[in-house]
């Protein structure tokens, strides 16, 4: 039996992530890894680093994971394809103008940079979106990397510092010892599941899964400057019960453009959708009439975890489980990419009881459970 001082199950960005930070302390590192490694979830990612806002907490942690990104982005290899693009957030009318402002305001008061663009600065900014748009939010420190190269950077540092990799499925992680399909059998002081959607592990563990697709388009350098996210985007995600799509578009180092999104609940299988590729191109039109033109490559679908208040299980997994070896590194949905740096982060912290850049508190798994909520009341 090997011994090592933390397992981590999962080789996404998430849990590739956290293989490095924990490597770089010089612990003992496990890495398992029962299929391809960032083939699922990072996979269905656009691979935004982007600061959000839906919640102080969401916003908390994605701006300090774009820091994060931020300071390394000088020791990314080429093939991650970290560029600062930024994010414009479009309005399209004066109701959503005025939106633009109370988001400008919240960046401010959070020290992230973020200026407003009228009807004339953002058709400078992006030619091809339509007149009669009313303006826009510049966040101009976002960026964007191509998720499976970034999660193989973070899981190649972690070999590099004397992580091991399994490639096999872990069929039972409980109590410090975790066994694998082809026989062989580990233990650790610590069991980090960074899974996405398939995790039988954990039956408590409370993620759904959310169905998205993804369409690529061929080459058309200098068509898209930034990235572009319609104002209704958190409106889209919100959505539990009906498909939803909303325009948000990303320009690729390849020069081809990466275009979302949908958000599907209740939909497991993994093909990809006549009907709802027809929504998301349709939506992206009403913005950019030019892309009626340009040649799509290809289409493909994943799945993200969802949690039921939109933020991670970071943290300990008490409430879910009994077993004080267990840790969480999971529910990211489509902030997974942005996340990654922030979580492994966190996690650690945790695990070393030092203090954090950021509070903690709001992605620790226990906050989910039933005696959490009641003390919490």
């Amino acid at each position: 039996m090997k011994c090592f001082d933390v397992l981590i199950i999962g080789a996404g960005i998430v849990g590739s992530a956290v293989a490095r930070e924990c490597a770089l302390l010089g612990w003992r590192v496990g890495v398992i890894e029962g299929g391809t490694p960032a083939g699922a979830a990072t996979a269905a990612g656009m691979g935004h680093v982007v600061v959000m806002d839906d919640s102080a907490a969401q916003l908390a942690l994605t701006a300090f994971s774009r820091s994060l990104w931020r300071a390394e982005s000088t020791k990314f290899p080429k093939s991650v394809e970290y560029e600062g693009r930024g994010t414009i957030w479009v309005a399209a009318d004066e109701e959503e103008m005025a939106e633009v402002g109370t988001r400008q305001k919240v960046y401010e008061e959070a020290g992230i940079a973020a200026s407003l663009l009228t009807a004339a600065e953002l058709a400078k900014q992006e030619p091809n979106l339509r007149h009669g748009l009313a303006g826009g939010l510049l966040v101009p420190d976002d960026g964007v990397v191509y998720p499976p190269a970034a999660a193989a950077f973070y899981l190649a540092e972690a070999k590099r510092l004397g992580a091991e990799v399994f490639y096999a499925r872990a069929l039972s992680a409980s109590h410090k010892q975790v066994r694998l399909s082809d026989g062989t059998e580990l233990t650790a002081d610590r069991i980090v599941l960074a899974v996405g959607t398939e995790c039988d592990l954990l039956p408590a563990l409370p993620i759904q899964k959310r169905k998205g697709h993804l369409i690529i388009t061929d080459r058309y350098p200098n068509f898209l400057h930034h990235q572009l996210v319609e104002l209704g985007y958190l409106k889209s995600a919100h959505k539990v019960t009906d498909d939803s799509v909303a325009f948000n578009i990303q320009p690729r180092q390849t020069g081809q453009l990466l275009l979302g999104s949908s958000r599907q609940y209740g939909n497991e299988q993994p093909e990809a959708e006549a009907e709802m590729l027809r929504r998301m191109i349709d939506r992206a039109k009403q913005y950019m009439p030019a892309l009626e033109k340009l040649s799509v490559l290809r289409v493909w679908t994943g799945f993200r975890a969802a949690t039921a208040d939109k933020l991670p299980l970071i943290g300990p997994a008490a409430g879910l489980s009994e077993d004080s070896s267990l840790w969480l590194a999971a529910g990211f949905e489509g902030l997974g990419i942005t996340n990654a740096p922030g979580a492994a982060r966190l996690l650690v912290d945790g695990m070393l009881g030092r203090e954090s850049a950021i509070d903690a508190t709001s992605y620790l798994p226990i906050r989910l459970t039933e005696p959490a909520r009641l003390a919490h009341a």
